[in-house]
């Protein structure tokens, strides 16, 4: 135990988690994204010395840093596992299965594909298999079974613009299926969907391929809206990675604050 906590006191640890704010990018199906507001206020005339502050978060699961759970997407009205969409699953107040309350918390090993590298990726770029293989060549690592495998599009520096951040790059089907053939826990990206938003894929027919490929044929969860920015420019592409989803009974998703540690 004290190895444990002396190497954990000289690693260096990478916040990936996006800053939470109204107005922050946001995915048109998400609307109104992130609200925070100050209900109750520091004040004179209190009947003691001791005042108090607290506020109300509004927002959707799906916004800011988060993780989709499996119950978020359907392939034919069917999710993960062969599980049919009706009242019994579905219902008012959540899923009875597949909600992310059922999601443990992700502790593996972590890769970075750092896909953009020292240059932004085009607007609506579509990443590549040959892509994804040069990343991991270039970082000098290999995706194993188990890892949770996180994408740089470099659209993690432009948060604060919304605009140019919605056309970000994102990953192909074809992409996609090269991560589900090394069988990884979990994916990521620095980008709002993980896929290219507004195209449909001509194989499958829907838009956001990815989703249903890793969430309903693969059961593969993806965090959306991570900053790889630090851990880029530090040039980590191997290391323990954290991420804890809130136990939100029913819900299609969580915000989260994954972390790397090196």
């Amino acid at each position: 135990m004290l190895d444990l906590l002396a190497s954990l006191g000289s690693a260096r640890v990478f916040d990936l988690e996006q800053l939470r704010y109204a107005g922050a990018p946001s995915h048109p199906a998400h609307q109104p994204g992130f609200n925070y507001f100050l209900h109750r206020h520091h004040a004179r005339g209190a009947p003691e010395a001791r005042t108090g502050a607290s506020g109300i978060v509004v927002m959707p699961e799906h916004s800011g840093t988060h993780i989709d759970a499996l119950a978020h997407q359907a392939e034919n009205l069917t999710l993960h596992g062969g599980v049919h969409v009706d009242s019994g699953v579905q219902t008012s107040v959540g899923f009875r299965v597949l909600g992310v309350d059922t999601m443990a918390p992700l502790v593996a090993r972590g890769v970075l594909l750092d896909v953009a590298g020292s240059k932004r990726l085009a607007p609506d770029h579509s990443i590549t298999p040959d892509e994804l293989d040069k990343a991991a060549k270039d970082g000098g690592v290999e995706v194993r079974e188990g890892d949770v495998v996180l994408v740089r599009t470099g659209y993690g520096g432009l948060w604060s613009e919304p605009e140019a951040y919605l056309k970000g790059a994102g990953v192909s089907a074809a992409g996609s299926r090269w991560v589900i053939d090394r069988k990884v826990r979990a994916v990521g990206a620095d980008n709002m969907a993980w896929d290219v938003i507004g195209p449909t894929d001509p194989e499958l027919g829907v838009t956001l391929p990815g989703h249903v490929l890793l969430l309903v044929r693969a059961g593969i969860p993806i965090i959306e809206n991570l900053n790889l920015e630090e851990l880029a420019s530090a040039k980590v592409y191997e290391f323990a990675f954290i991420c804890l989803p809130l136990k939100m009974r029913g819900a299609t998703g969580s915000p989260v604050r994954p972390i790397a540690i090196a």
